[in-house]
């Protein structure tokens, strides 16, 4: 808690964040894992990179323990396959194979005294995936 009569300067969140970049399908997958503190990268795994790299000095010291550490590095780089991979096969379905077919709606708008003239037929097609 704050000092008596101080106030919070603000709320620091610590996180960490594990990506899988995809180029045709799984053909050419890349995994990066960052660890924020307060809005900043201090530490990153990229498998492109194949170990871990620190952006400031706290990174900087675990970066050197985790790349010296053969299960901790093996962990990370084995990544792509039993994270992002298994992911994949397992979200595909629901992200490039939905299909769901459009509700299609066709109603007739009579004329009103603002648009005289005949009526117009209104056509609506809604709820369906994907958009193309």
């Amino acid at each position: 808690p704050p000092a008596a009569g101080a106030e919070l300067s603000g709320v620091l969140q610590e996180m960490t964040r594990k990506e899988c970049h995809f180029t045709n399908g799984t053909e050419k997958v890349r995994f990066v894992d960052r660890y924020i503190y307060n809005r900043q990268t201090w530490a990153m795994f990229d498998s492109d990179v194949g170990h871990f790299v620190g952006f400031t000095p706290y990174g900087e010291f675990n970066a050197k323990n985790w790349n010296s550490d053969p299960a901790q590095l093996e962990y990370a780089q084995t990544a792509v396959d039993w994270y992002c991979r298994h992911n994949y096969e397992e979200i595909n379905p629901f992200i490039t194979e939905r299909r769901v077919p459009p509700s299609v709606s066709i109603s007739l708008v009579p004329p009103s005294s603002s648009q005289p003239g005949p009526g117009r037929l209104l056509c609506s097609v809604v709820d369906f995936y994907p958009a193309a």
